[in-house]
């Protein structure tokens, strides 16, 4: 049966595949936080190894739009969601393995950690692709913000379980015991993903969308990129996910080093701008589906997103002339909103230009949409600290680095705004009678 033929999911079959989402997270999490841990403090290497890690695991990612092409080709996602999970959680098992080796051979641990990591990166490409490109065909256009804010949000419900729950069971500390909460967190999560995706597509692919997608990877990419839809929010994705991921590794020592806040304070406002996230993206679900999903209504709260983020780092940029009467903890949770507001509403739009203007490359469409977010992912908290570094320099004071960083994420928060301005024009231009001779591209 096609996928496409089936019934739209309801909100049950959303929420079972946003525990895929969940499983990814999961082992994600663990290996970006637990073993960056245990490397650094444990095991006193350098923070630059688990780092640059970290970075291979996004940098592989680079190779979303071939994974999601491999399953164009054979018209059915739940193969490469499971396949890839599989990968993620031998990844995942092998990076703990690799880390607790380190403490007795160095050398042997990280080029097993090379190769563990470079398996996280493929395994969560595989996967997360195509859950993206699975949920975009089975949700209703009036359900996709709604989808897309439940599935990220589910994501960091993933990383909130398994550090919480993991956190006790990991003390003490022994090799031992990291190796077997990894493989237990490995296992499970793709347990469940295994559930959540059994029978969702159906029981035969869809031929047609396969016999269309038999096409070499080059011949397809290019096609894929000489779509002025595609080709725009690629760029969109990669400015907006820049801005946003720059913030990460600044924020909590902002707080610290211009407002004197001990680590316990500066993680309280931490958790506040992750709620202020949460926040927005529940308000992009609620007004998204209210609004039924349109393209145009997105369009509005992506740009609405991005200028006040910007808005904010601009204040941010200046908060030390006022320090002690500054609202820093209101600043923080009305940043995270943007952030959270923009990226929701940035989601659901992905998930309405996903189907494009050729069939059969919509898991290539996904793909570099994915690729360039990983891109910028994993530029984005390095470049941060780079400007803050050289704003010290410039600038011979702390406080100027700061303000150098902020005001450098705002110009970049202006940018995609102003790139979002144009996200799916053509396509509402088409359905407002220009171009008829044109396909239309896809609904919303």
């Amino acid at each position: 049966m096609n996928a496409d033929a089936l019934p739209p999911l309801g909100w049950l079959g959303i929420l079972r595949l946003g525990l895929v989402q969940t499983s990814l997270g999961a082992i994600v999490v663990m290996t970006t936080a637990a073993l960056n841990r245990v490397m650094v403090v444990e095991h006193a290497l350098p923070a630059t190894l688990p780092g640059a890690l970290v970075a291979l695991h996004y940098a592989v990612q680079m190779l979303r739009p071939r994974l999601g092409h491999g399953s164009d080709q054979g018209g059915r996602r739940t193969p490469w969601i499971v396949g890839g999970m599989a990968v993620l959680a031998v990844g995942g098992v092998l990076a703990a393995a690799a880390t607790a080796w380190m403490g007795d051979a160095l050398l042997p641990g990280i080029a097993l950690a090379v190769v563990a990591f470079l398996l996280v990166g493929l395994g969560v490409g595989a996967a997360g692709t195509s859950l993206l490109v699975l949920l975009a065909a089975r949700v209703a256009p009036a359900r996709k913000p709604a989808a897309a804010s439940i599935v990220w949000i589910m994501m960091i419900a993933g990383f909130v379980m398994t550090t919480a729950t993991t956190g006790r069971l990991l003390d003490p500390y022994s090799p031992e015991r990291l190796v077997g909460v990894t493989a237990a967190v490995s296992a499970i999560a793709f347990l469940v993903s295994l559930l959540a995706v059994a029978g969702i597509e159906g029981r035969r692919a869809a031929a047609g969308a396969a016999r269309l997608a038999q096409t070499p990877f080059m011949v397809a990419l290019r096609e894929v990129w000489a779509e002025p839809v595609a080709r725009h929010f690629t760029l969109f994705v990669f400015v907006s996910m820049l801005a946003y991921s720059a913030q990460d590794l600044i924020l909590e020592p902002f707080a610290g080093n211009v407002f004197g806040m001990t680590l316990g304070e500066s993680t309280q406002l931490s958790s506040l701008q992750h709620g202020g996230v949460l926040a927005g993206m529940i308000l992009i679900a609620v007004i998204g589906s209210l609004t039924r999903g349109g393209l145009h209504v997105l369009r509005g709260w992506i740009v609405g997103g991005c200028l006040l983020a910007c808005t904010m780092l601009v204040t941010l940029a200046f908060a030390h002339a006022a320090t002690a009467s500054f609202p820093l903890r209101a600043a923080f949770f009305v940043l995270g909103m943007a952030n959270g507001v923009f990226a929701a509403a940035a989601i659901a739009a992905m998930m309405q230009l996903v189907a494009g203007d050729r069939q059969g490359r919509e898991g290539v469409r996904m793909g570099m949409f994915g690729a360039a977010q990983a891109i910028a992912f994993g530029l984005g908290g390095f470049l941060g600290t780079v400007i803050l570094d050289f704003g010290r320099l410039a600038t011979g004071s702390v406080v100027g680095g700061y303000s150098a960083v902020f005001l450098a994420d705002a110009v970049l928060f202006l940018a995609a705004a102003l790139l979002a301005l144009r996200i799916g024009i053509t396509i509402q231009r088409r359905r407002d009678g220009y171009g008829r001779a044109a396909p239309a591209a896809l609904g919303g």
